[in-house]
């Protein structure tokens, strides 16, 4: 997806061989009509699927997440990594490693928004390892839902998280593939 590459190019800010910041425009501001665009995008990929939910983790997979939803017009669920006082019991959870923070998360979604009818789209910002996509997925089994497909706003291709997830027979559609970030700058697989 162009606009989103040419996002990356003028606002990313590379800050290691492993880490890219993108808070100007997806993960701490975010930039609307990239997202609206983004959703369109996801839509259109996974049209030829029957979606009946889509689902992603709090907090920068909620705004692209959201915007499918719109455009497939069906619900979206997210996946809360914070506990609450109104979400206590009927929980799928999950452990779900992040790593961009370093930090493994319980990650719960209510019993009743997902249910054996359901065909899922998992969405999320970035695609690293796989973990989060992982644990979306495996809360969709424990709900007895099927995962149509996974789309990632972001993909660091040099990492393991696209082939772990293909291996297991998951469709990935990413909008930006990050070949490398090497020298401080990314660059895209063509």
């Amino acid at each position: 997806m162009q606009l989103l590459k040419d996002k990356i190019r003028t606002e990313g800010i590379v800050l290691s061989n492993n880490v890219l910041k993108v808070d100007s425009f997806l993960n701490h501001q975010m930039d609307p009509v990239l997202m609206m665009e983004m959703g369109k995008e996801f839509a259109r990929r996974f049209q030829d699927k029957k979606i009946t939910k889509v689902l992603t983790i709090e907090s920068s997979g909620i705004a692209p997440g959201l915007m499918a939803a719109l455009e497939l017009n069906v619900p979206l669920v997210f996946a809360r990594k914070q506990k609450s006082l109104t979400l206590t019991e009927n929980l799928f959870v999950e452990k779900v490693h992040s790593f961009t923070k370093q930090v493994t998360n319980d990650v719960t979604v209510s019993r009743k928004f997902l249910n054996p009818e359901d065909q899922v789209l998992v969405i999320d910002d970035f695609l690293a390892n796989g973990e989060a996509a992982f644990g979306l997925a495996r809360i969709c089994e424990q709900a007895g839902a099927t995962v149509v497909g996974i789309g990632i706003v972001i993909e660091k291709s040099f990492q393991p998280g696209r082939s772990k997830l293909v291996d297991a027979g998951y469709r990935v559609e990413s909008l930006a593939r990050i070949a490398s970030l090497d020298n401080g700058q990314a660059e895209f697989v063509e």
